[in-house]
């Protein structure tokens, strides 16, 4: 199982970003998937999950209404959009297939600063 995450940086406070997992190694269009983060200092958080065909998707209340989760099944490609950034979601973000968050693969680190 591999799952790159990838889309992170530094990014002004209101700004966006487009967080994009590319997954290998297993049956993608088969498998719930989930993106978590981990701010400095903090435990790991569930931020969204999203069903296997893409029609569920769901995003935790704390980033509701400013984080968008959805999936490309033909580019085995996982995606997170967030807008409205704050400097609290300066974190390592992560892909995982499971729903624990053990299954992860590498992060794309994210940056909300002025």
């Amino acid at each position: 199982v591999q799952l790159q995450a990838s889309g992170g940086g530094l990014v002004q406070p209101g700004g966006s970003l487009r967080l994009s997992c590319l997954a290998s190694g297993f049956t993608f269009s088969d498998s719930w998937m989930f993106w978590f983060r981990q701010a400095p200092g903090k435990g790991l958080e569930r931020v969204s999950r999203i069903s296997p065909g893409g029609t569920l998707p769901n995003v935790e209340a704390s980033w509701k209404g400013r984080f968008t989760v959805s999936r490309d099944n033909a580019k085995n490609t996982l995606y997170l959009q967030m807008n409205n950034l704050k400097s609290e979601d300066t974190a390592m973000y992560y892909c995982a297939k499971d729903l624990s968050g053990n299954e992860k693969g590498q992060g794309t680190q994210v940056t909300v600063s002025s």
